[in-house]
């Protein structure tokens, strides 16, 4: 896709990407090193990590932690800093997810993708303050539209993205002199894993589409251009928010809005 940021416009700048050795969060790290970023890619599994890293290019590692521990997310921080220097950029985007009702799930799964999710977060963010450059720096939280819309099977989704996003708004109040703090909700997007997981076949892929008011899916490209967007100068005075990158997919059924008003 054609961007509209200036090749150079990360230059000298340092990214940390938590959860970035794949899908959404591995193409916002490509883009950044793309615009002259310095990038740190960080996920559980070592070999994906090294991969990732490598699949980057010049300026880029990969290092192994679980957002969970916070003693390893910090351990990560700090060498992020001490091989590229403070911090500019840290996106906080690890994720687990599945499909499961209520009493189909046990405490301790309801358990595991709120520490993954919201727990990560607020350790990634936490441990990372005193690593960044500032004032300037700018952190970025990947939540989802469950966070404000309710949806069945997903009561441990919707509980830690809902946490995020009221993460995102303390902390841009608290650091709001020094750090700008927003999140992006990205809505359906072709090929990644969460897509599949929340689309495992093709009625509720077709279900996913009609909530779509563009009537198309979202591209990664299109989740790190935002990405790109929050940590420039163009959005300099934009803090405590949440982005919405999702075709209009929160808005509701599109067919239905269309039948209820006669227009279908």
């Amino acid at each position: 896709m054609t961007s509209p940021f200036r090749d150079n416009l990360l230059d000298g700048k340092v990214a940390f990407i938590a959860g970035g050795t794949s899908g959404i969060n591995l193409g916002i790290a490509k883009r950044m090193a793309e615009l002259g970023a310095k990038v740190a890619v960080v996920g559980r599994n070592p070999e994906k990590a090294a991969n990732a890293a490598a699949e980057i290019g010049h300026d880029a590692i990969g290092i192994s932690a679980d957002v969970r521990d916070f003693g390893l997310i910090r351990g990560a921080l700090e060498q992020t800093r001490n091989q590229f220097g403070p911090l500019n950029i840290v996106v906080s985007g690890a994720a687990g997810n599945f499909l499961a009702p209520v009493l189909g799930m046990s405490a301790n799964a309801f358990k595991t993708v709120v520490d993954i999710d919201l727990l990560g977060t607020f350790n990634v963010f936490r441990a990372c303050h005193d690593l960044l450059n500032v004032p300037g720096a700018s952190l970025i939280a990947i939540t989802a539209g469950q966070a404000v819309n309710p949806m069945q099977l997903q009561a441990h989704a919707c509980a830690a993205k809902a946490g995020i996003n009221q993460l995102v708004r303390v902390l841009a109040l608290e650091w709001g002199g020094d750090v700008r703090v927003n999140g992006i909700s990205p809505g359906p997007i072709e090929g990644t894993e969460g897509m599949a997981r929340l689309a495992p076949d093709p009625a509720t892929k077709a279900m996913h589409f009609e909530r779509i008011a563009m009537k198309r899916w979202g591209f990664i490209d299109e989740i790190a251009e935002g990405a790109v967007f929050l940590c420039s100068d163009a959005a300099k005075y934009i803090t405590g928010t949440i982005l919405d990158i999702d075709g209009g997919s929160q808005l509701g059924d599109a067919t239905q809005r269309k039948v209820e008003r006669g227009l279908a």
